[in-house]
């Protein structure tokens, strides 16, 4: 067709449309304007033209609507090019999907039906967008949701190791496998599940962050569950199985009988003392076990291996009796003493009052050792409590059986000091031969108020045997018995009446504490007699004449006085004035004022 042609069909169509414009325009004109058709002028179209109009239009949208973007389709694949696959929904067009959706189905050929969702109506090509992804994770979630409900189990394949544990392809959806669940025993190396096919229990769902927990031990539990009832039906106390070491702790072993668990306890071991049971098994030891226990459910079995052999003290050797010298490796020791094993399984205790003569009680780690190898005697042996009695001082000498030849009443001795006692000094001659000095027995002049005063635990101290009670095994000692009594000889210096020239070392409200020039002995002088002539008092450290006005030796107590020094002077004027007072035609009036004034003195003085 020419191009001449074609401008006058286009001329043509032209007049024809403006032709047809000018006869509405003629037939609205003869219209009135309330019945004028206002949408026919303004679109062009007549009343037919815009009824057809509307009927595509309903029709488009109704296929619209039959695209909901959050329903699942099934569609055909009609046609795969290199990196999409072409599906027909049975819309007005046809649907793409990028065949990395498809890498889990690399078999994806033309006539599959395949899940899909709409992802975009239309791309900047106008072409519709779907999604396989989207529609099989969907439905994967929706199935996972009834298997958590229904506890079905469900096939997954790990893919990778995270933190805590795996991760799962569970129906094209990711699933984390705790690592705790994998297995009922301990996992040591992970990386041998990694691409490995398992079955599994869906555990946990959040429908929020769409997470899902799944776990194959739950699977291994159940199994477990059913065969430990079968087994548990058949068990009987005294019966002897076979099992597996399955777990070693501090406390026991637990024991795998073939899909149920039992403990043996420490105790339950070994007849001999053991302090972990891996010095007796090793985990995945295959052992012989007694069911000694079980309770009434019967799901804690107590087993014991040392009950498949006899009793160690059945096989004691029936010679064995008190007084007898033993030998036996020292297995415990506790502050009270130390247990030795004489024999496998057979063991004595050694009290720590048993392991010296000495009555100063020790701890038993100041004699042994753990491990030592000792000898002992027998004290005591009780077959039937399977208990014995064991001693060590008993193979030496009892110190006490000559004491009398030893420490006779009068010797002289020295000894240590081992304690001290609020009213004495305990001091050990040798071991296990120990004396009490009372605290009196220390010093003849010294007041002391405890026995830390005078010496420390430790010290060399020379005593001298005051008395021996052989039957009660009690020595009684003393220190200054070493020494004359030097009271013997104060009780002639400060007889009642003598004067002496001392210092009052201490002044205080009831009086005051005098030391004179020996500095052996300290008397005392009441308040009272303080008073000096001048009518001032004695102060501390000052020196003066002091009289004895009590002396007692027994108890040590010696007492003065200063004003008694002078007073006694007044005293004798005043006697002597009531002599004159006898012969009345010699006195004068002057010797009766004097004597009145002394008699005042001497009523002051007392």
């Amino acid at each position: 067709m020419s191009e001449e042609t074609k401008n006058q069909e286009v001329e043509e169509v032209k007049k024809t449309d403006a032709t047809k414009q000018e006869e509405k325009s003629m037939l609205n004109a003869n219209v009135e304007p309330d019945q004028f058709d206002w949408e026919a002028f303004e679109s062009g179209l007549d009343e037919e033209d815009r009824k057809e109009k509307q009927e595509l239009e309903d029709m488009y949208k109704e296929t619209l609507e039959e695209l909901n973007e959050n329903e699942v389709f099934t569609g055909k694949v009609v046609r795969i090019s290199d990196r999409e696959a072409i599906v027909d929904i049975d819309f007005k067009s046809e649907g793409v999907i990028s065949l990395n959706e498809f890498r889990y189905n690399p078999d994806l050929a033309v006539g599959d039906e395949v899940d899909v969702m709409v992802d975009k109506r239309e791309d900047k090509n106008g072409q519709l967008q779907l999604s396989h992804r989207k529609a099989r994770t969907l439905k994967a979630w929706e199935r996972v949701n009834e298997l958590n409900e229904t506890g079905e189990i469900v096939n997954g394949t790990i893919k990778a190791r995270t933190k805590g544990g795996m991760i799962v392809d569970i129906l094209g959806l990711e699933a984390f496998l705790p690592g705790s669940q994998i297995d009922v025993k301990p996992i040591r190396d992970y990386e041998q599940y990694v691409g490995k096919s398992m079955e599994f229990k869906v555990v946990k769902i959040n429908p929020e962050f769409k997470n899902v927990v799944v776990s194959h031990k739950a699977l291994i539990e159940a199994d477990i569950e059913e065969q430990k009832k079968e087994i548990i039906s058949q068990l009987e106390k005294g019966q002897v199985l076979e099992g597996v070491v399955k777990n070693i702790t501090s406390y026991g072993v637990f024991v795998d009988l073939g899909g149920v668990d039992g403990l043996i306890h420490i105790t339950d071991l070994s007849w001999s003392r053991i302090n972990h049971p891996n010095e007796v098994v090793e985990v995945d030891d295959t052992i012989n076990v007694v069911i000694l226990d079980f309770d009434e459910d019967k799901t804690r079995i107590q087993l014991g291996v040392k009950q498949l052999e006899p009793h160690p003290w059945d096989a004691l050797d029936e010679n064995v009796k008190v007084g007898d010298k033993i030998k036996g490796t020292v297995v415990v020791l506790a502050d009270y003493g130390a247990f030795v094993e004489v024999a496998p399984g057979v063991e004595g205790l050694i009290h720590v009052s048993e392991m010296s003569w000495s009555t100063h009680l020790r701890s038993a780690q100041d004699f042994v050792q753990v491990g030592d190898e000792v000898e002992a005697v027998v004290l005591s042996i009780d077959r039937e409590e399977r208990k014995m009695s064991l001693g060590m001082k008993q193979l030496t000498p009892d110190p006490w059986t000559d004491i009398t030849s030893k420490y006779p009443v009068g010797s002289k001795h020295t000894g240590t000091v081992r304690n001290f006692t609020n009213f004495g000094v305990f001091v050990e001659l040798e071991e296990g031969v120990d004396g009490l000095i009372y605290i009196s027995d220390l010093s003849w002049t010294k007041k002391i108020k405890h026995p830390s005063e005078f010496t420390n635990v430790g010290d060399k101290l020379d005593v001298v045997v005051l008395e021996l009670d052989v039957a009660a095994r009690r020595l009684s000692l003393g220190h200054k018995q070493l020494e004359a009594n030097p009271w013997d000889e104060y009780e002639t210096k400060y007889a009642v009446g003598t004067s002496h020239t001392g210092t009052a070392v201490n002044v205080f409200d009831k009086g005051a504490n005098v030391e004179f020039e020996d500095k052996e002995i300290e008397a005392f002088a009441p308040a009272r007699t303080l008073d000096k002539e001048d009518g001032t008092r004695i102060k501390q450290g000052e020196e003066a004449e002091f009289k004895v006005i009590e002396f007692n030796k027994e108890f040590r107590r010696v007492v003065v006085s200063h004003s008694a020094t002078y007073r006694d002077e007044e005293i004798k004027q005043a006697k002597k004035a009531m002599d004159n007072q006898q012969a009345p035609e010699k006195s004068t009036l002057g010797d009766l004022d004097a004597l009145s004034e002394l008699k005042k003195k001497m009523e002051g003085g007392n």
